[in-house]
């Protein structure tokens, strides 16, 4: 299946279960691959046929700093939810939610949840 990435999406927000998370905030870093059928587009040259990545980007960062999650896994799931709901065209999605400055006394580059999604069938 055809994907749109965005890789390393860096976004300043208020998560964590510390306190001082939720008061100073810090860089998180996303990857995000949105599984869309890109045919169409890739013959039409006609950027409503496919999914903005500009437009994947400005969601979510909108939902992202929306609101102040304890948990990664949280923040990750509303992002998916999201863009599940901003755009019918996305079928599948991974996450990869890094945090980088996580406050672990340890030589870390990050730690990070990981998402698979598929979109829910409508019961209509």
């Amino acid at each position: 299946m055809d994907k749109i990435i965005v890789k390393n999406l860096k976004i300043f927000a208020y998560h964590g279960v510390n306190p001082e998370e939720k008061e100073d905030g810090q860089i998180f870093v996303l990857d995000i691959d949105a599984y869309v059928d890109i045919s169409k587009p890739c013959v039409t040259d006609n950027v409503d046929d496919t999914v903005s990545y500009a437009k994947i980007i400005k969601e979510t960062v909108r939902i992202f700093t929306s609101q102040k999650d304890d948990l990664l896994e949280r923040a990750a799931q509303r992002v998916a939810d999201g863009l599940f709901d901003a755009f019918g065209k996305i079928e599948k999605l991974r996450i990869l939610l890094k945090k980088p400055e996580a406050p672990i006394k340890a030589d870390f580059e990050y730690v990070a949840v990981e998402i698979f999604r598929e979109r829910a069938e409508k019961n209509e």
